[in-house]
């Protein structure tokens, strides 16, 4: 048997077994449903982290499409409503050159990571470049040069590659993703640095890829998927109950990553637990920030979906009240308020906030469960 046929099979045999952390154990979802969209969930994880690595070519790179607001194969590690992530492997011995045209969007940048072993996430940011650093020339498109050393005679934004740089990941956000065009992200290779022009396909190439795809999808299986806790509370060792309907005390990313967090974010996570009748009231005073927005998760940390019926909302969307405020209401139906969001009736699941530039931390959101007849109807 060649090593590619072995670790084809050993990649096949992992997936076929991987249900089994959703179904049983300690992270077992609950009811048919979750059950059903984890068989989706781990269709999408074989195929992107087949374009991760398989499809991965450092030589003639490409950006891969990793979350979109409507590609339901592409909903992984944390998803976001409002943006396009596309990602391209590199050759840190190469020096390329990154280009685009923004078209609509709000915001965006490109992210360098590391690969501290074949297929496992990134433990750091090699460099980043924001909208802002890229200035744009004539025709209205950016640049960037991405490389082991700047070029001779080369003056503009410049990202030194280290010997575990790796990866690409792009961000384009929106404030309406449904009316407007995404970044056009281009990538090409300046110099070869002597190395061979076209890629590897051997035997141990192909079986090294298909090693890495299956490490990169068991680092994504360490954390999803999350455990939410029953709704009736539990005591814990301290005596403390659990709670729901909760969101946690924002907090800023730094330089520090594990996996694809974005530096210069503040992230904030909760969970959600809904009868029919009740709803979910979110109050809160956003900093002054270049872009926000709150997505609704099932435990598999995608968009619990968003084709019928809202289940994000960002600053564009979001109507504030008159002292500067935000309220927003989260059901399992969608209801009449400006900022309404709905769990597409998912009785449970998961709350994500992102602030981009944020001035300042946010104060923790106030939240409040009240009878569906009681939840507010509009902005005060």
């Amino acid at each position: 048997m060649s090593d590619s046929s072995a670790a084809w099979h050993e990649l096949l045999t992992a997936f076929a077994d991987f249900d089994s952390l959703f179904l049983e154990g300690d992270r077992a979802v609950r009811g048919e449903a979750a059950v059903a969209e984890g068989y989706r969930w781990l269709a999408g994880l074989l195929g992107q982290s087949l374009d991760m690595t398989l499809f991965a070519d450092p030589v003639a790179p490409r950006f891969a499409d990793l979350t979109t607001p409507y590609r339901a194969d592409r909903r992984l590690g944390g998803d976001n409503t409002d943006c396009y992530y596309s990602y391209a492997v590199i050759d840190p011995r190469r020096t390329y050159q990154v280009s685009g045209m923004p078209h609509d969007s709000d915001m965006y940048s490109l992210t360098v990571y590391n690969e501290p072993e074949p297929g496992g996430w990134p433990n750091r940011t090699v460099g980043l470049l924001y909208d802002q650093d890229m200035p744009r020339d004539a025709d209205g498109r950016f640049s960037c040069v991405l490389g082991p050393a700047r070029p001779a005679g080369y003056d503009g934004p410049f990202i030194e590659l280290t010997e575990d740089a790796h990866g690409i990941l792009t961000r384009d956000y929106h404030r309406d993703p449904t009316a407007g065009m995404r970044v056009d992200w281009d990538v090409e290779v300046l110099d070869h640095a002597g190395l061979p022009a076209t890629v590897d396909n051997s035997d141990g190439s192909v079986a090294a890829s298909l090693r890495a795809a299956l490490r990169g999808a068991q680092a994504t299986l360490a954390i999803a998927p999350l455990v939410l806790a029953e709704r009736k509370p539990a005591e814990l060792a301290d005596g403390q109950a659990l709670s729901h309907n909760t969101l946690a005390p924002p907090y800023r990313t730094g330089d520090a990553t594990y996996g694809y967090s974005m530096q210069d974010a503040v992230y904030c996570l909760g969970a959600f637990a809904l009868d029919p009748d009740e709803a979910l009231v979110i109050t809160l005073t956003h900093p002054q920030c270049r872009f926000w927005n709150l997505t609704l998760w099932n435990q598999f940390m995608s968009a619990v979906e968003t084709e019928y019926g809202r289940s994000g909302i960002n600053c564009g969307s979001a109507v504030p009240n008159s002292d500067g405020s935000m309220t927003i209401v989260v059901a399992r139906e969608l209801l009449e308020h400006p900022n309404a969001l709905s769990t597409k009736d998912h009785p449970e699941g998961l709350m994500a906030f992102r602030w981009f530039f944020a001035r300042d931390v946010p104060e923790q959101p106030v939240t409040q469960v009240v009878p569906l007849a009681q939840a507010p109807r509009d902005v005060s």
